[in-house]
């Protein structure tokens, strides 16, 4: 079991989203499994699904690389239900405030931004805030419905600090804070749920900072 998402500090600046899986190959960032199959005998279906993060102290850079049977990617619009789609999802507590953020988005890189304490009454990001966030996806940017058969596809967001919108967060250096990651598809022909730290109870929410684990910025 994975018992912290560490993130690694390199010295590139403004990264742009189609630079980070070159870059995180340079600085030898290795995936890790987000593998935690926590509702398995109601939602059996296992996708695979990987991550990895690095920062440069103003832009934290992920790359996700999954594994499965069928990509969908219907969402129109920014803020709207990514989780639905092939989806995967960062909720990270940048500071220990009893809030954090659910930073969403599908394999067409469209993307949602909510802020909370809980479940109940999020607030979502403004257009402003979101359109700060670059991404590239090796599905391209354009909505399309379920393509059918095992394909690889890779998502890389490249999320400024200015994006956590409720809080003033100057720097990601020497952060460490709470969070999980999670790939989800609601309406996809098999639909799944899985997360980097497990959450134990009965039925799949991924709104659950009391089963976040620790991540930790270089």
């Amino acid at each position: 079991m994975q018992n912290a998402l560490n993130i690694k500090r390199i010295s590139a600046a403004s990264v742009g989203a189609v630079e980070i899986c070159r870059l995180l190959d340079e600085a030898k960032v290795d995936f890790v499994p987000v593998d935690s199959h926590c509702w398995a005998d109601e939602f059996p279906y296992k996708p695979k699904m990987e991550v990895r993060a690095a920062h440069n102290g103003n832009q934290l850079l992920v790359n996700y690389r999954v594994t499965e049977e069928c990509v969908r990617a219907v969402a129109q619009h920014d803020d709207g239900n990514v989780w639905e789609d092939s989806c995967c999802e960062l909720f990270l507590s940048p500071v220990a405030d009893g809030t954090y953020y659910n930073i969403e988005c599908n394999a067409a890189g469209t993307l949602l931004i909510g802020f909370g304490a809980g479940r109940a009454d999020r607030e979502r990001a403004a257009k402003e805030a979101l359109d700060t966030v670059d991404r590239w996806t090796s599905m391209g940017r354009a909505p399309f419905a379920n393509i059918e058969g095992e394909r690889t596809w890779q998502l890389c967001l490249a999320i400024p600090a200015s994006a956590f919108f409720a809080h003033n967060v100057q720097s990601f250096d020497g952060l460490s804070v709470k969070g999980n990651v999670y790939k989800c598809g609601d309406m996809l022909p098999h639909p799944h749920f899985l997360s980097l730290f497990p959450i134990d109870i009965p039925k799949p929410d991924f709104h659950r900072p009391d089963f976040f684990g620790s991540v930790v910025f270089e």
